[in-house]
């Protein structure tokens, strides 16, 4: 072999290696995206809806559309505990499926029920009720 010939199968070589590397590398990649999106720790929210997330400044956001058959993920992220129903308060009667909110303390996270029915639901803080920025509306259409 010259060493012209040499020098051309080592060049396939290296180039045969890069190819391989970076095909073990994307598969690397692949794997280590699906194993992320299968693991969740402990606060993160449950997914399947739209999130409201309750501070010290309030429910946020205030007012959503959503679609039938959407679950509302509410998360406090505040220092206090918020109980979160639907209107009219006291009797929570607009829409039941906010009743599986219910209290949240500090770190909480719960889910409301399958929102299905066409309609407009308030939501309100039961601690708190006629604080503003702890109300809001959830239109399903």
């Amino acid at each position: 072999m010259t060493l012209e010939q040499v020098g051309r199968s080592n060049q396939g070589m290296r180039a045969h290696t890069c190819r391989a590397a970076l095909v073990g590398l994307a598969a690397v990649v692949l794997m280590a995206a699906a194993c992320s999106k299968d693991s969740t720790s402990p606060s993160d929210p449950p997914s399947g809806g739209t999130t409201i997330t309750i501070t010290s400044a309030g429910a946020s956001p205030r007012n959503l559309t959503v679609p039938p058959g959407t679950q509302i993920t509410f998360v406090n992220n505040d220092a206090v505990p918020h109980d979160m129903y639907s209107d009219p308060h006291p009797e929570h009667t607009d829409c039941p499926e906010f009743d599986s909110v219910g209290h949240l303390t500090p770190g909480a996270t719960r889910q409301t029920k399958n929102l299905t029915v066409t309609r407009v639901c308030g939501f309100h803080d039961h601690i708190n009720p006629f604080i503003q920025s702890l109300t809001g509306s959830i239109r399903i259409q």
